[in-house]
C-alpha cells in the first residue's frame, strides 16, 4: 500500500499531531496502514524471531516464552507505550536476571514475578517518576550491560561446544577447560558458521546487488544459513523443541521466601524500566536525526512520553507474565531496525507482534529445524557486543572507569542487583573523593600574590583555604582565581570575611572566575560566568576601565586561555600538530561576530575547516570579485583535505542581506559593494515569483530580511555546485552539501531538509541519548541487545551530515 494513502484513526494518532487526514468524513473514516510501516514491521519481525528464540534458550525458559514475549511486547507496549517507534520484547539485558529467577524459583513463579514487576512499573508510571531513572550514572548502566553481556557470552560458549552451561558465570568460566576437551565438532562448526555469516553479511560488496542483499537482516541469514547447512549435511544436533501450545505453562502463585521475591521483583522492575527508558530516549534521537522523515508523512518527530512508556511496559509485562512469556523491555536492535526501515508510527511495532504470533502458530515445523548451537552463537555475539569499546573509551575520558569496572565485576560475580548497588556505592565514593580533591595553590610574582582554587569549594576545603590565605601579607595585592563550578555557604562566608578583613588592612583583593571585585553569593556564583566562549565579556568578569581598551582585553583573554584552557587542550593540539589537520567538513559562514562556529556545532580543534566572509557568499567560478580566497579554500578543502561535506550557514540579522535589500543597485566601487554583488542572485531569486520561497519550520519568515537570509543559503549552495571540484565530488558520491540557518536571538539551528527549501529545526536531544548515539562528550543511551543506536562516532564534530541537500 502506498505511504501516501496513510490515514490514522483518532486512537492511533500521535500526541501533538494536529494534521487532518484526507478521505471520508470522521464518522466514516477507514483505518489504513502506511506502506512504510508494513515493510518496517517485516524487517523487524525477521530480526526478532531468531533473537527471541535465542534469548529464551539462554534463560532456560520454554522456547515459546520468547515468542510470547515478542508478540505481547509488540502489540501491548507498541499500542500503549509512549515511544511509538521503540520495539519491545525479550531483551538480552534481562537474560541473566530471568535465568537466575528460573533457576531459583521455577518457571511458573518467574512468570508471577514478571506480572508483579509489571504492576510495579504501572505504579511508577502513574507516579510520573520516569525521568528519575535517567539520573542513574551512565557508567553504571553501561557496566551493568557489560557484565550481563559477559555472563551471556560465557554461558552460550558451552552450548556452542556441545555442552550445558552452569547457573553461575564463575562456574562457567572454571568449567571451560573441561568443556573444551569434550567438544562436539558439529556444534562448533554450526556456531562458527553462524557467527561468520552474522559478521560478514553486512559487508557484502557491491552497490546494487550488495545493497539488496544487505537489506535482509544478518541475524536471520546467519540462523537460516546454519539451519540449511545442518539439514543438508544431516548433522545430529540438538534442535529447537517447541512443545504443544496445549502444554504451555502459565503464571502461577509465587512461591518462595518473601524477601527473595521482593528482591526479584525489584531487580526485574529496575532492569526493564531503565533499559526501556534509555532506549526510548535513544530512539528519539535516532528518529529526529533521520533525514527526509517519510516525506513529512508523520509530521515532525515527537518526543517520547517516558511516563506513558513506563505504563506501556508495565502492561506488557503483566500480559506477558500472565500468558507465560519472558519479561519485556525496549530492545535496541529491533528499535534501530524499525527506525532505519522507515517506520512512521506505532503501527509497525504492533504489526511485528502480529507476524510473531502468526509465525508461532503456523511455522512450528520450520522453527524446529533450527540447531540450538546456531541460536547460542547468535546470542553469544549479542552478549559480546554489549561490552562496548565505545562506552569504555567514554567512561575513561570522564574518569569513571572505576565505577564501570566495579559494576561490571559486581554483576558477573554477585548478580545484577548486587552489581548495580556496588556500582552506585563506588560512584558515590568517587563523587565524595572528588569533592575533597580541591587544589589550592599560592604563588607570588612581582609583589602580587595569586591564590588559585581548582575544584569544588566546600566546607571540606575550608581549613586548607584558610591556611593558604593567611600566607598573604597584610596590604598585599592578591588575585584569587576560582575555577570550580560550586561553592557552599561555609566557603562563601570564609572568603567574604577574609576579603573584608584584608581590604580594611589596606590590601587589594581581586576575584576572577566568578563575580568581579567582590565574591558572589553561592546561589548566583555558578551563573555569573556561565558563558565561557566570550572571555572578554564574561570569563574574567572585569568591568573596570583599566581593561576597557581592546588591547588590554586581548591580552587578558590570552592570559585566561594560557592559564585555564591551554593545559586542557595542549595534548590534543600536540597530536594535531604531529598528525596534521584532517577535518571532515568545510564550514562556510558569515563573518558576523555573533556566529561562533565551534559553539553552535559543538566542534573542537581539527574538526571544521572554516571559511568566513561578509554574507556567507560563494562567488561563481570566474566571477570578477578581485578575491579568489573562497574558491581557493573550496578547492583546497575538497581536493587536498578530502572533506566529506560542505555546509553553507546563514544567520538572522545579517547586515549584508539588509544592505542588499536597502540599496541593491546603488553602486560605488568600494570593496564592500563589489563583494555584495555576489548576493544579487539571491535577491533576484527571492523576487522571482516562479520559484518556491525558502521556508522555515513551524513559522513564516519574520520579515523580508529573514526571507533573504534563507534564500541566500539556497542560492549559495547552487553557486557551490558550479565549482568543478565540488561538482566532481558530488557526482562521485564522496561529497555532500548542506544548508544551515542559525537564528541568533533564539539560539536555534535549522537544517535545509529537502529539495523544497524547507529549513527544519534541529531538536535538542538529552545527553542520555548522545553517546551511544553520539558516544562523544555526553553518554548515549544503552543498547541492551548489543548494538549501538544511530548517532555520531565519538569524535564526530557536528552531525550536520544527517540532512544532505
Amino acid at each position: 500500500m502506498s505511504a501516501c494513502a496513510h490515514t490514522r484513526t483518532d486512537d492511533s494518532s500521535e500526541p501533538g499531531d494536529d494534521r487532518r487526514p484526507h478521505g471520508p468524513p470522521p464518522g466514516k473514516r477507514r483505518f489504513r496502514i502506511a506502506g512504510a510501516d508494513v515493510s518496517a514491521s517485516i524487517a523487524v519481525f525477521l530480526i526478532a524471531l531468531p533473537l527471541s528464540l535465542g534469548i529464551a534458550l539462554a534463560t532456560g525458559a520454554p522456547l515459546q516464552a520468547g515468542l510470547v514475549a515478542a508478540a505481547v511486547g509488540g502489540l501491548v507496549a507498541g499500542r500503549f507505550g509512549g515511544a511509538p517507534l521503540q520495539v519491545s520484547g525479550p531483551a538480552a539485558g534481562l537474560t541473566v536476571v530471568t535465568a537466575d529467577l528460573i533457576q531459583t524459583y521455577g518457571w511458573r513463579t518467574t512468570c508471577a514475578i514478571t506480572v508483579i514487576a509489571g504492576l510495579a512499573q504501572l505504579a511508577l508510571g502513574f507516579l510520573r517518576v520516569a525521568r528519575s531513572a535517567l539520573a542513574v550514572s551512565p557508567a553504571i548502566v553501561h557496566g551493568m550491560l557489560a557484565g550481563i553481556g559477559v555472563t551471556i557470552a560465557v554461558a552460550q560458549v558451552h552450548i556452542m561446544l556441545g555442552g550445558t552451561p552452569h547457573s553461575s558465570v564463575v562456574d562457567n568460566i572454571l568449567d571451560l577447560p573441561r568443556q573444551v576437551t569434550r567438544v562436539h565438532p558439529a556444534a562448533v562448526g554450526i556456531g562458527v558458521l553462524t557467527i561468520a555469516l552474522l559478521l560478514l553479511w553486512p559487508r557484502i560488496p557491491g552497490q546494487r546487488a550488495g545493497r539488496i542483499a544487505r537489506a535482509v537482516p544478518a541475524p536471520l541469514i546467519s540462523v537460516v544459513g546454519a539451519t540449511v547447512v545442518a539439514a543438508l549435511a544431516g548433522l545430529a544436533l540438538p534442535r529447537v523443541d517447541l512443545p504443544s501450545w496445549r502444554s504451555h505453562a502459565l503464571a502461577g502463585l509465587p512461591e518462595g521466601p518473601v524477601l527473595g521475591l521482593v528482591a526479584a521483583v525489584l531487580t526485574t522492575t529496575l532492569v526493564c524500566s531503565v533499559q526501556s527508558l534509555l532506549g526510548a530516549v535513544a530512539v528519539d534521537k535516532l528518529s529526529a536525526g533521520r533525514s527526509g522523515l517519510t516525506s513529512g508523512l508523520a509530521g515532525p518527530p515527537q518526543r517520547a512520553d517516558l511516563d506513558r512508556e513506563l505504563l506501556g511496559q508495565g502492561l506488557s509485562n503483566v500480559a506477558s507474565g500472565a500468558l507465560g512469556g519472558l519479561p519485556t523491555a525496549g530492545v535496541a536492535v529491533r528499535s534501530t531496525a524499525n527506525v532505519r526501515a522507515g517506520a512512521v508510527s506505532r503501527n509497525s511495532t504492533m504489526l511485528h507482534g502480529v507476524w510473531i504470533a502468526l509465525a508461532a502458530l503456523t511455522m512450528v515445523a520450520a522453527i524446529e529445524l533450527i540447531p540450538l548451537a546456531a541460536l547460542a552463537a547468535l546470542v553469544m555475539a549479542v552478549g559480546i557486543r554489549m561490552v562496548s569499546l565505545n562506552h569504555i573509551r567514554t567512561v575513561t575520558r570522564h574518569r569513571e572507569m572505576l565505577v564501570y569496572a566495579a559494576t561490571t565485576l559486581g554483576v558477573i560475580v554477585l548478580g545484577v542487583l548486587e552489581g548495580v548497588a556496588l556500582g552506585i556505592a563506588v560512584a558515590v565514593g568517587v563523587a565524595l573523593h572528588r569533592l575533597t580533591r580541591t587544589r589550592i595553590t599560592h604563588v607570588e610574582s612581582d609583589g602580587t600574590h595569586q591564590v588559585h582554587v581548582r575544584g569544588q569549594l566546600t566546607f571540606l576545603a575550608v581549613p586548607r583555604l584558610t591556611r593558604t590565605l593567611h600566607l598573604v601579607p597584610h596590604k598585599a595585592d592578591i588575585i584569587v582565581e576560582l575555577d570550580g563550578s560550586f561553592m557552599d555557604h561555609a566557603a562563601y562566608e570564609t572568603l567574604q570575611h577574609w576579603q573584608e578583613a584584608h581590604t580594611k588592612a589596606g590590601g587589594k583583593v581581586t576575584f576572577t572566575g566568578r563575580g568581579g571585585g567582590r565574591i558572589a553569593e553561592p546561589a548566583s556564583a555558578a551563573h555569573s560566568c556561565c558563558r565561557p566562549w566570550t572571555a572578554w565579556r564574561n570569563h574574567s568578569c572585569h568591568e573596570s576601565t583599566e581593561v576597557a581598551r581592546s588591547g588590554a582585553r586581548l591580552a587578558d583573554g590570552i592570559s585566561s586561555f594560557q592559564r585555564n584552557t591551554a593545559p586542557l587542550v595542549r595534548g590534543e593540539l600536540a597530536r594535531l600538530a604531529r598528525e596534521g589537520q584532517r577535518p571532515s567538513q568545510l564550514f562556510l559562514t558569515c563573518a558576523d561576530s555573533r556566529l561562533v562556529t565551534s559553539m553552535i556545532t559543538s566542534s573542537g580543534p581539527g574538526d571544521l575547516f572554516v571559511v568566513r566572509n561578509v554574507g556567507n557568499l560563494v562567488p561563481l567560478p570566474g566571477a570578477e570579485s578581485g578575491d579568489d580566497s573562497v574558491a581557493a579554500a573550496i578547492e583546497y578543502a575538497v581536493e587536498v583535505l578530502k572533506v566529506e561535506s560542505i555546509t553553507v550557514c546563514g544567520h538572522s540579522g545579517c547586515g549584508a542581506m539588509q544592505a542588499l535589500l536597502n540599496s541593491p543597485a546603488e553602486g560605488g566601487q568600494t570593496p564592500l559593494r563589489r563583494w555584495l554583488r555576489h548576493g544579487l542572485p539571491s535577491l533576484e531569486r527571492m523576487a522571482d515569483n516562479g520559484r518556491a520561497w525558502a521556508r522555515i519550520a513551524g513559522r513564516a519568515p519574520a520579515d523580508a530580511a529573514e526571507q533573504l537570509c534563507l534564500t541566500n543559503v539556497v542560492q549559495q549552495l547552487e553557486h557551490l555546485r558550479e565549482h568543478e571540484s565540488v561538482r566532481r565530488g558530488v557526482a562521485e558520491g564522496r561529497l555532500t552539501l548542506h544548508g544551515m540557518y542559525f537564528h541568533v536571538g533564539e539560539a536555534q539551528a535549522y537544517l535545509l531538509a529537502d529539495a523544497e527549501q524547507l529549513f527544519d529545526r534541529v531538536a535538542a536531544v538529552s545527553p542520555a541519548a548522545a553517546g551511544l548515539a553520539s558516544g562523544g562528550s555526553a553518554y548515549g543511551a544503552s543498547a541492551p541487545d548489543g548494538s549501538a543506536y544511530g548517532g555520531q562516532a565519538p569524535d564526530a564534530p557536528t552531525g550536520l551530515e544527517r540532512s544532505p541537500v
